[in-house]
């Protein structure tokens, strides 16, 4: 639909009672996403002749006509910058603007060109999966044993790339190609399945979203004390305490996201997320060496098929709850549905966003699972049954005590972009929908151009710098209240997995192809998203377990060894 724009004359006495109330639309350039502007007008060109509008007349309404059509162009030009930013996802540069062609500049929803590709969604996905989860993953084939652990991690991998690629299906509704885009998790479920679902999925990824930057905030500082600790042990010896407080270390890490959070827009982080994702395959590449080099040095260590022995290692009740919990933590590190359409919003439209996102997350899912398998199994080959709980910072290896402190200097890095990726949706969800509600508030609303050396011009709004800022030190707090790195992981994979990455994309997907009921396929998808139910229950189950053993020993913001 073409842009027009339509003549209003001065004096209403003069117009004929059978003359049209409009003038035939000028037409603008075709731009489908601009809105259509009219000017109510009661003048039409067969009638000139009649209205004996001279030739002098017909050239002001000619130059009226000019002067609204740019003031038209003008007043696109600024929606466009003003829902771009709204979005926080789109990459907001003025310079788009400047040549005057809007639809060149903006996609075909209104917004601003989308200039992600499978590459940077890539980055963006590793960036979110190979995080903290796969420090914890030689514990856990150590509690599963060589059958289970395996076939657990390639399950989980499995289910998490087919829904995924689902999930991908959905981004636009109805149809997958030509639809309307949905910017959110819950705009898709809103859109598929509407009612109270959009709520239940809203409060399973807001709290999941939550409960990961946490998780975060825990192992980063736990890196960062890895490295002094390893410089103490190093220095003075292994049979010394060296004991450090995590709390000045996530003090420190808040500082860093109470400065990242205030860059707006997701698109302007990712060059954050390909150096985020650089460093995972570092500490992970770093922790597989080190675990070969332990496994060729022949030191003896005890494995099994089923994992830690009941009576030798642990009690029949503990080889349960463990179990259990080792299953959330292989869920979590397979943990990023939560934040897989926001990823997708920043992909470019051709080719269409759904096979782009289905050839990242292919690219994506591989890569971790690689990386999972090797880590996890050789992890255990190293260090058999007593395998750490994160064999980075869990001090399974002392020496090269170098490598040790590059690789928690990576393992930080990559988890202050990681924290930004999984943060974002949230901060872009509070502030829209304080926006709707108080679309007054200059407080919300506004923002103020402050000049930054070597940067340029920064856009600031209070109400941003609050809320981000707040946040993120709520976040340090309840880290330095609950450091419990395994137990935290398990109930976060635990809580999110069934709900984000099973049952939602499941039942969209039934919805958009209209499946019958009991069909062969819909039967099975059904069964599948119940097993996934009682997996995710029970390893919720062992994390709360372990969470509460922790507790009855844990004195809050006390120093720990």
């Amino acid at each position: 639909m073409g842009v027009g724009i339509s003549v209003k004359t001065t004096s209403s006495k003069r117009r004929p009672s059978n003359v049209p109330k409009t003038l035939s639309v000028i037409p603008l350039p075709h731009c489908p996403t601009a809105p259509s502007l009219s000017n109510h007008a009661y003048i039409c060109l067969p009638f000139l002749s009649k209205l004996r509008i001279s030739s002098c007349s017909l050239l002001f309404q000619y130059i009226s006509l000019k002067h609204l059509r740019d003031r038209a162009l003008r007043r696109t030009e600024e929606m466009a910058k003003e829902m771009q930013k709204t979005s926080m996802f789109i990459e907001r540069n003025p310079g788009d603007y400047e040549n005057g062609d809007i639809c060149k500049n903006l996609d075909d929803d209104g917004r601003p060109k989308r200039t992600g590709t499978w590459v940077t969604a890539s980055a963006h996905i590793i960036t979110a999966v190979i995080g903290s989860g796969v420090l914890s993953l030689a514990w856990a084939i150590a509690q599963l044993g060589w059958v289970v652990g395996p076939a657990v991690l390639m399950a989980f991998s499995f289910i998490t790339y087919f829904t995924s690629t689902l999930l991908a299906d959905c981004y636009r509704a109805p149809d997958p190609v030509h639809g309307k885009r949905n910017y959110t998790y819950m705009d898709v479920v809103r859109a598929y399945l509407g009612g109270r679902k959009v709520q239940l999925c809203g409060l399973a990824q807001y709290a999941n979203l939550v409960g990961v930057t946490v998780g975060y905030t825990i192992t980063a500082s736990i890196s960062m004390v890895a490295v002094k600790r390893s410089n103490c042990f190093h220095k003075h010896g292994h049979h010394v305490k060296c004991q450090t407080s995590n709390n000045p270390f996530m003090v420190i890490f808040a500082c860093i996201q109470i400065v990242l959070s205030q860059i707006p827009n997701f698109h302007n982080l990712s060059w954050l997320s390909i150096l985020a994702a650089i460093m995972s395959f570092a500490y992970s590449s770093i922790g597989l060496g080190l675990s070969i080099a332990k496994v060729a040095g022949g030191e003896p260590v005890r494995t099994t098929l089923t994992g830690v022995t009941v009576g030798v290692d642990v009690s029949g009740s503990e080889k349960i709850w463990r179990t259990f919990q080792a299953i959330g933590d292989i869920a979590f590190a397979y943990a990023y549905s939560t934040v897989l359409v926001e990823i997708q919003d920043t992909i470019k439209s051709s080719p269409p966003e759904n096979k782009s996102m289905k050839r990242a997350t292919t690219l994506g899912v591989s890569t971790t699972t690689l990386f999972y398998v090797l880590c996890g199994l050789v992890g255990y080959a190293a260090f058999g049954n007593d395998a750490p709980g994160n064999f980075l910072t869990g001090f399974g290896f002392y020496e090269p005590f170098w490598l040790i402190d590059f690789a928690n200097i990576c393992i930080a890095i990559h988890l202050i972009g990681a924290y930004q990726v999984f943060a974002q949706p949230l901060f872009g969800f509070v502030e829209g929908w304080c926006a709707r509600q108080w679309p007054d508030s200059k407080f919300i609303t506004r923002e103020h151009a402050v000049d930054i050396p070597c940067y340029g011009v920064y856009y600031l709004n209070l109400f941003r710098l609050v809320w981000r800022t707040s946040y993120v030190v709520v976040t340090a707090v309840v880290a330095m209240i609950f450091p419990f790195f395994n137990d935290f992981l398990g109930l976060i994979g635990a809580g999110s997995f069934w709900p984000l990455t099973v049952y939602f994309p499941i039942e969209m997907h039934i919805a958009q192809t209209n499946l019958p009921k009991y069909s062969f396929r819909w039967t099975w998808l059904k069964i599948l998203s119940w097993a996934c139910l009682i997996v995710s229950l029970i390893a919720a189950a062992g994390s709360v377990q372990g969470l509460i053993q922790s507790l009855k020993t844990y004195k809050p913001f006390q120093t720990q060894e």
